[in-house]
């Protein structure tokens, strides 16, 4: 099978090489924004994270002409009936920092018994003509009474992880990869990524071949 090209929808170097490292041996080639020039962006306003992680990875590929690949992911805390959800990013206000937005949920969160909540990511993969594959999962945990570890990014200080009795922050980065949403997501993806890049082949435009004005025939001088 000849390599795929795919895009992948972020400018992230970190998740570029998480997701490069899962698909290591197959016959693929992994781009991100960064290997092209501007490209207009696109508005996350979807009100779900499969709405938001289509948006993206459709619009990269339209644009490029390329199959594209896109996730979008968020914390779901049970006691704020679902919130900060698909507006995780934003929950603290334009340009806040992780530490801001952890600060916020906790307010929140002051002297609510119950502490149940879940991280979920929803991954796309999307060709020019519009449709798309999607996987997603869901990890289960609790919000923490207060910040703990110094690894991670996002929520991962005050998200506690019953089994292993630490916060996201606190276990290691392979770790994390073994039992997050994102992680167990993109799994599932190299699970069936065989059968992935068959889809792809099948529902990628042919190129049309154009013979220019005044070209002999095959074989003719």
């Amino acid at each position: 099978m000849p390599y795929q090209t795919i895009v992948l929808a972020t400018r992230n170097a970190g998740k570029v090489a998480e997701i490069r490292d899962l698909l290591a041996g197959f016959p693929v080639i992994i781009k991100n924004l960064n290997d092209f020039g501007p490209i207009p962006e696109v508005v996350e306003d979807g009100a779900t994270f499969d709405e938001n992680a289509y948006k993206k990875a459709s619009h990269t590929a339209r644009i490029l002409g390329l199959p594209a690949l896109a996730d979008d992911s968020g914390l779901l805390v049970e006691a704020l009936g679902g919130r900060p959800g698909v507006l995780s990013a934003r929950y603290a206000g334009a340009g806040a920092s992780d530490r801001q937005r952890c600060d916020k949920l906790l307010e929140e969160m002051h002297g609510r018994a119950n502490r149940n909540a879940a991280f979920e990511c929803v991954i796309s993969i999307a060709v020019p003509t519009g449709p798309a594959l999607t996987y997603e999962a869901q990890c289960q945990g609790l919000i923490a009474e207060s910040p703990s570890g110094e690894n991670g990014f996002g929520y991962d200080p005050v998200f506690f992880y019953p089994s292993l009795g630490k916060t996201f922050a606190q276990i290691s980065r392979e770790e994390k990869g073994r039992i997050s949403h994102r992680g167990r997501a993109l799994q599932e993806l190299r699970d069936e990524f065989d059968k992935v890049l068959k889809w792809i082949e099948n529902q990628m435009p042919i190129p049309e071949r154009f013979s220019c004005a005044g070209e002999s025939p095959a074989g003719q001088n």
